[in-house]
């Protein structure tokens, strides 16, 4: 798959002192990787929040390690990756990145809380405003520059090899697509998608730090 690079649109934006603050986690994790479970549970269990936008990237790096992970993605390797370039981090599992500007082992429940904490009590420097359509099993997007995250809301696994040999492990906010938007285009969407067990997330990110500038649900109407 190609990298899905990090982008900032700025046309889309509305500047607004006052609007509202979010946060979106972004858990790079693995069905092979043992200490992964503890940061699933840990964001599974945060407080239903508008404002809170949780993706679950499953990486394909542990694959060769006894379990191949039913959702993972190189391009979600490779959006890690970019990570560890702009946060001068480390290619971990569980690595939790926060507004695309700090990261931390994600099953840490002290830094998660206090940064989802901080991050809502202060202003977003934006909104973000984008409208999608669905035809048959496609999206339409009509927008330049952003990335749209197509996220199954929960999933369960038998895992039968690897690390977690013999678990049943609960996933949610999985991400099964990742899309870079460069104009009016027509995307395929997961088989079996819904609007009921799936959303969409839309992000503008800024190229070089990878802050996300703002965020927002699409709201898709069926034509």
């Amino acid at each position: 798959m190609k990298m899905i690079c990090l982008l900032v649109v700025m046309t889309l934006l509305s500047f607004k002192s006052g609007a509202q603050g979010f946060i979106v986690l972004e858990l790079f994790t693995s069905e092979g990787c043992s200490s992964c479970p503890p940061a699933e549970e840990l964001l599974a269990k945060i407080p239903p929040d508008k404002q809170v936008y949780i993706l679950e990237y499953h990486v394909d790096y542990w694959d060769r390690l006894g379990w191949k992970d039913p959702f993972s993605s190189h391009q979600f390797s490779e959006r890690q990756y970019q990570y560890s370039q702009m946060l001068s981090s480390q290619v971990y599992t569980p690595q939790l990145v926060m507004n695309g500007t700090t990261e931390c082992i994600g099953s840490d429940a002290a830094i998660v809380r206090s940064t989802i904490h901080a991050a809502l009590s202060k202003p977003a420097k934006a909104t973000l405003n984008v409208q999608g359509r669905i035809q048959g099993n496609k999206l339409s997007v009509s927008q330049k520059n952003i990335l749209v995250a197509v996220v199954q809301k929960y999933a369960v696994t038998q895992v039968k090899r690897g690390e977690n040999e013999g678990r049943t492990l609960s996933h949610i906010q999985i991400v099964r697509q990742l899309h870079l938007v460069k104009g009016t285009e027509w995307m395929d969407l997961p088989a079996g998608f819904n609007t009921e067990d799936y959303e969409i997330i839309a992000m503008s990110q800024h190229p070089s730090t990878g802050e996300i500038i703002a965020v927002s649900r699409i709201v898709p109407t069926r034509i």
